[in-house]
């Protein structure tokens, strides 16, 4: 199999890949993987502090919001955490420190991210009638490399009127997203087989040309796409071009006078591949990782081989 990205690519946490010389079984297998085994960061466990206690101007605060914990915990869970591979972070099951402990004693600097909260509702004397708390408001016990990421500050947590107060500790550790959604690093993975577009009719395809439709990039969609062989290979273009095509397609009514003026061919052996990351890994270390996975695997079904055949 050979991998490559596509000009342009990637985009933030986006990435498209063109995978050549493969087959659609290989590029599933690295797509499950993507989803279910590549470990990352989560928050898997909240101490909330529970209560009333006086501030130091002898305001009651209690400990309650508009949401349960549950709901709380569910969605620090989901926001993403940084994840360094190269860092030595293990899973609590695997640490040395930890692996021998009961269930509830586990954790250490090596298996876990310590995060924490402290934050009130607004002051009685205030104009205010609630405080929103949101992501950034989480204070990183642990290395600093672990702060939220700019682009996930602003996730919200809860609200606290008057009166109210928020504190607990959250230990965020590795997992596969096999265990829980919040462990799988990627969204919107798919793929599709390569195709190249020949137009063989420019004339006819004049009814898609005259629609007024654009590329992603902004170019308009029309003869000049096409190399003077009339094919159509830049990928970028082409996913294009087979989203316009639905507007000349069966159903339309301009299917008959378009006549398949242009048609798609697919390439052996060759596939588009897309997926986005929730930002918590990179686009690159996510399709390591899950390379990572599949290699550890089948080496360990190749050494169980060995060993049945010996």
């Amino acid at each position: 199999m050979d991998v490559q990205i596509v000009d342009g690519w990637p985009k933030g946490n986006e990435i498209r890949l063109l995978m050549t010389n493969t087959d659609a079984a290989q590029v599933n297998a690295i797509r499950r993987a993507l989803i279910a085994d590549v470990p990352k960061l989560a928050i898997d466990r909240v101490n909330f502090d529970q209560g009333t206690h006086q501030d130091n101007k002898g305001q009651v605060l209690e400990s309650v919001n508009v949401l349960p914990d549950e709901v709380i915990a569910h969605r620090l869970a989901m926001i993403p955490v940084p994840t360094y591979p190269d860092e030595g972070i293990t899973f609590p099951d695997d640490c040395p420190t930890c692996k021998d402990m009961a269930e509830e004693s586990k954790g250490c600097m090596t298996c876990q991210v310590l995060y924490h909260i402290r934050k009130e509702g607004p002051s009685e004397d205030s104009e205010e009638a609630f405080k929103t708390v949101y992501a950034e408001d989480l204070t990183t016990i642990s290395d600093q490399m672990f702060d939220i990421r700019e682009e996930h500050k602003r996730i919200p947590l809860t609200i606290l009127s008057k009166g109210q107060y928020l504190e607990f500790y959250a230990f965020a550790t590795l997992g596969r997203g096999r265990d829980h959604a919040k462990w799988s690093p990627v969204a919107a993975v798919g793929f599709r087989q390569h195709q190249i577009a020949t137009l063989n009719k420019p004339k006819k395809a004049k009814v898609l040309f005259d629609l007024g439709l654009t590329t992603s990039d902004g170019k308009p969609i029309d003869a000049k796409l096409f190399g003077k062989d009339k094919k159509m290979t830049d990928i970028n273009h082409l996913l294009d071009l087979t989203d316009a095509l639905h507007q000349v397609g069966p159903g339309t009514n301009r299917d008959g006078d378009f006549d398949d003026a242009i048609t798609m061919e697919p390439v052996e052996g060759a596939y588009i591949f897309n997926y986005e990351t929730d930002g918590s890994l990179t686009p690159e270390q996510a399709f390591n990782g899950a390379m990572k996975e599949l290699q550890g695997r089948f080496d360990r079904l190749a050494s169980e081989i060995d060993q049945a055949l010996a």
